[in-house]
């Protein structure tokens, strides 16, 4: 690894030797020290690598990758460079899935994911976590160069020759394990892909998402699955995740960990869909089980942890699993989560968070590692010493780019100028790396987007005000100038050029049509770049129903809540005053070509937190009345109002409307105390799945009298 890779850089090809010879060599032994650690040291002519023991050395030649200035006919490496080291957590790891719903890894060969496997340990990886071929995904792709149980026992091998860890994420998702002839055949199954794999260090069992089993049952067949397993992996370990519980599953799984405490079961796994806190999950599993972190670091909404402050114009376009690289963000995750737990494997789809893998690496070693240093020695490393810093900043404008309302974002340009300055630059081979690729991809995209979305904007605040005069025709025309007269046209035709590029590099499927993705949500944002950023669709259909001018000024003045009302527009954090930002609560975004653009994003609360909003300042003697848009991701799940602090009943569990309609209702009189109203909203309590539902998107209070 360590010949080839700087031979990528130098172009200089260096020799083996048993012995050191005359020059500069680079020694590489072994030492004594924790687990995984090495030392690193300049001693005259030589540089010394030693390793505490077989990953030691791995991920001391790593470091060494890292911390040398590669450029074409030079290796240097500061003559006062010395570290000794070992990591932090135990288990750092990433999931590499190959199945169709993945991004891109479902077009990788052998030898692109021994370089990916490669690429991540150089930065302190240990462990990947594979998928067997039967998951919750269609069992083939049109992009596989293997069928799924070749491709799974090569990458076995793969980490096994590099010494890392092998884990398997196996849901079970058969229809009824109380049935003894289903248990026999899952044991079969499983024990069929343990027998042929080479290597295999941990199963993990997601209790959902997929999976539908009581954990009584569920744990009575990995008692069976983890005895199987064992005969083929001796040593190998058996985890499991509450996810997906609800309340009453929870408390029968930790009841069973607490009272029966199986020597079976090595650990337990936080991830997604999990209720309460890792912290929480820690307090209530007993110590001799390790606790493991499951993050999703691979999507942007509708995830465990979604990009926070997050425009709608983003959400619709480059949607949940985009380009994404959140640096700072991951930081605070990791530095939030990771305490208490034996270490982490990341849930990935795909190599759009490639950039995170890298910061939850390193910070598994070493979780004070500067961030920025990280992402410098990341680009350096990975693009090269030219371009290395200047993209490393770039990185870091890509995350900015994500905060905060689109339309105000200046910077979001700006970091377009730092790209094609980079771009320019730029030779032929750095223009084929796919890491660059995606760099620009997301700049022009990002860019094209605000354009657009400023443009569009635009567009329809002359359409309003050619409605005031009654001029439909001229209000449907302006409106359609989006189509007709379209902006940042040179952005747009980069973008497709680079999604051309990024499937010949490393096949990501950035469109269904032309990639074939799986589906649009999978990744393919080149199929949403021209979703409408306005109300262009909604509000082209009222208008040619409009019959008189009252309608039109209706439209016009859709949201205005009257004398002595308030609105809020409570997925918009800036249009939000009202909202009580209680831990827990967030932005969340459901697209509906049918809907206002009001309704496609929401506040919303998980499980059975409230989501609550406080006005001040009413009169005492007015009557208020509420009208409120339940529109989310989640329309099947109940909710219920109450106001006051004595939380007085507004509306009991109700469904939500279908189609979506605003709802109105009175405010209790007895509700409001000195000016103050409490509106507070529920969830059924007590339920599993995902915790979505308790969603707002918009509300007015109206002062009736």
């Amino acid at each position: 690894m360590l010949l080839e890779e700087a031979e990528k850089r130098t172009g200089i090809r260096w020799t083996l030797a048993n012995t050191p010879a005359p020059g500069v060599d680079i020694i590489i032994t072994r030492t004594a020290g924790p687990a995984e650690g090495y030392r690193i040291s300049v001693e005259g002519e030589h540089v010394v690598v030693a390793g505490n023991d077989a990953r030691g050395i791995l991920f001391g030649i790593g470091r060494l990758l890292r911390e040398m200035r590669l450029t074409p006919g030079h290796a240097n490496i500061d003559s006062d460079f010395t570290v000794v080291t070992a990591p932090a957590y135990p288990l750092r790891g990433h999931q590499l899935g190959y199945r169709p719903k993945t991004n891109s890894y479902d077009g990788w060969s052998l030898p692109v994911w021994e370089q990916y496997i490669r690429d991540l340990a150089v930065f302190g990886t240990n462990a990947v976590e594979l998928i067997p071929p039967r998951s919750d995904d269609a069992p083939t792709s049109p992009l596989f160069p293997l069928p799924p149980m070749d491709m799974m026992i090569g990458m076995s091998k793969l980490l096994d020759d590099y010494g890392l860890d092998v884990w398997i994420w196996y849901p079970a998702m058969d229809p009824d394990y109380t049935k003894p002839e289903q248990v026999r055949a899952a044991v079969e199954e499983w024990a069929d892909v343990f027998r042929k794999l080479p290597r295999v260090d941990a199963v993990f069992v997601p209790g959902g998402d997929p999976g539908h089993t009581e954990p009584k049952v569920l744990m009575a067949l990995l008692e069976q699955q983890a005895a199987s397993l064992r005969k083929y992996h001796p040593h190998a370990q058996m985890w499991v995740s509450p996810q997906g519980f609800n309340d009453e599953w929870m408390k029968q799984f930790l009841a069973i960990l607490n009272k029966q405490q199986p020597a079976w079961l090595t650990g337990i796994v936080y991830g997604p869909q999990v209720r309460g806190t890792i912290q929480e999950l820690r307090a209530a599993v007993p110590k001799r089980y390790a606790l493991r972190h499951y993050p999703d670091i691979t999507h942007s909404k509708q995830s465990q942890y979604p990009a926070q402050n997050w425009d709608t114009a983003y959400a619709i376009t480059e949607g949940r699993e985009g380009i994404n690289p959140r640096p700072y963000d991951e930081a605070a995750i990791f530095r939030r989560t990771q305490p208490g737990t034996n270490g982490f494997i990341t849930y990935s789809e795909g190599c759009n968070d490639d950039v995170n893998k890298i910061i939850w690496s390193s910070l598994g070693w070493d979780p004070e590692a500067n961030v920025r240093q990280i992402v410098q020695q990341y680009a350096r490393y990975f693009i090269g010493e030219s371009l290395g810093p200047l993209f490393a900043d770039g990185i870091f404008d890509l995350e900015q780019n994500w905060r905060g309302p689109l339309a105000q974002n200046a910077g979001v340009n700006a970091t377009l100028d730092t790209f094609r300055e980079l771009e320019k630059r730029a030779t032929p081979r750095d223009l084929a790396n796919w890491r660059f690729q995606q760099g620009l991809y997301r700049a022009y995209y990002d860019a094209y987007t605000r354009d657009r979305l400023n443009y569009e904007n635009l567009l329809e605040s002359q359409a309003f005000d050619a409605l005031r005069y009654g001029d439909k025709d001229r209000a449907i025309q302006t409106l359609d100038r989006a189509v007709t007269d379209p902006v940042a046209q040179e952005y747009r035709t980069r973008v497709f050029e680079l999604a051309e590029a990024l499937f010949k590099s490393i096949k990501m499927q950035l469109s269904v049509k032309l990639y074939q993705a799986i589906a649009v949500d999978r990744g393919a944002n080149l199929d949403t770049i021209d979703v409408p950023l306005n109300d262009r669709l909604w509000l082209k259909k009222r208008i040619a129903e409009a019959n008189d001018q009252a309608a039109l000024d209706a439209l016009v003045h859709r949201t205005d809540p009257g004398s002595g009302g308030f609105y809020d527009d409570l997925g918009v954090s800036d249009r939000q005053p009202h909202l009580v930002n209680d831990p827990g609560t967030y932005i969340g975004f459901a697209y509906n070509a049918e809907w206002p653009r009001a309704w496609w994003n929401h506040a919303a609360a998980l499980y059975d937190a409230p989501l609550r909003m406080r006005y001040t300042g009413l009169d005492g003697e007015a009557h208020y009345r509420l009208r409120v848009v339940y529109a989310g991701d989640s329309p099947r799940v109940k909710m219920k109002l109450s106001a006051g602090d004595s939380e007085i009943e507004v509306h009991p569990f109700i469904d939500k409307p279908s189609p979506m309609k605003p709802l109105e209702f009175d405010i209790p009189a007895a509700a409001i105390k000195n000016g103050e109203l409490l509106l507070t909203w529920r969830r059924e309590a007590g339920q599993g799945g995902n915790g979505r539902g308790n969603q707002v998107a918009e509300a007015w209070l109206i002062r009736v009298r």
